[in-house]
């Protein structure tokens, strides 16, 4: 895919027409119709504004073949994830994600964990924050958590020690989620429920079950996102109900 190709397919994400995307980038619309049609490369400052406007990364834009979803999201599937047990804690700041996950990954150093093969690291959105620390200091929350060995043994001393009973969820495994962060996470998990709506799966909250969580981890030197959200199959009974 070309340049001018990757700029009207996110340009298209967006939901913007040439007239405001030129408006945005203060040039005219024709300006933008010959970047789009590869007549004409934007200057060096201009690739900068439209990858912080896209949420993009530079080299990315110029690059890759930003609309080939089936090189960006594995298929999604229904899989049943064993029991496990993990601690976790959560923290609601500016920037949550790296905060909490920071924070655990002290804790499983200082247990002896930080270098085990075993130790994994999800994280899912905390969502007890006020409209006033929402709105007044943009922050939210996030709660990330270390999965266990089995044969690991820990009291709840600075982290929140808990089970996952067997369960099924949908996941969907995403390449390189940081180039489009506002892109591409939220398209993944668009993909789930589309997913679900269509093979007759729905959401399904229940104790002792994480209800949806993410795993961000790197394979020969690309990084990877999965996206867990626990589900069951939707029975006629249950079907029945809800149109009661």
């Amino acid at each position: 895919m070309s340049l001018g190709q990757n700029i009207s397919f996110l340009r298209k994400q967006k939901k913007i027409t040439q007239e405001r995307f030129a408006e945005r980038m203060n040039v005219t619309r024709q300006t933008v119709s010959r970047w789009e049609s590869d007549e004409i490369t934007p200057e060096l400052s201009k690739l900068v504004d439209m990858s912080e406007f896209f949420a993009c990364n530079l080299d990315a834009l110029v690059k890759e073949n930003l609309s080939r979803q089936e090189d960006i999201y594995s298929e999604v599937q229904v899989k049943k994830v064993p029991a496990f047990r993990y601690a976790s804690y959560a923290i609601i700041s500016r920037e949550p994600e790296s905060d909490a996950l920071g924070y655990m990954q002290r804790w499983a150093e200082a247990k002896g964990l930080q270098n085990s093969d075993q130790v994994k690291f999800i994280g899912w959105d905390f969502p007890f924050v006020s409209q006033e620390q929402q709105t007044r200091f943009g922050m939210h929350g996030y709660v990330a958590a270390c999965v266990l060995p089995d044969d690991f043994a820990a009291e709840d001393d600075g982290a929140c020690i808990s089970q996952n009973i067997e369960a099924e969820y949908a996941t969907v495994t995403i390449k390189e989620p940081f180039i489009q962060p506002f892109e591409r996470i939220p398209n993944a998990y668009k993909l789930i429920m589309d997913y679900l709506q269509a093979n007759n799966f729905k959401e399904k909250g229940q104790e002792n079950i994480i209800g949806c969580f993410e795993r961000e981890y790197e394979k020969n030197g690309v990084t990877y996102m999965d996206i867990y959200i626990h589900v069951a199959s939707v029975t006629k009974a249950d079907a029945f109900s809800s149109f009661n």
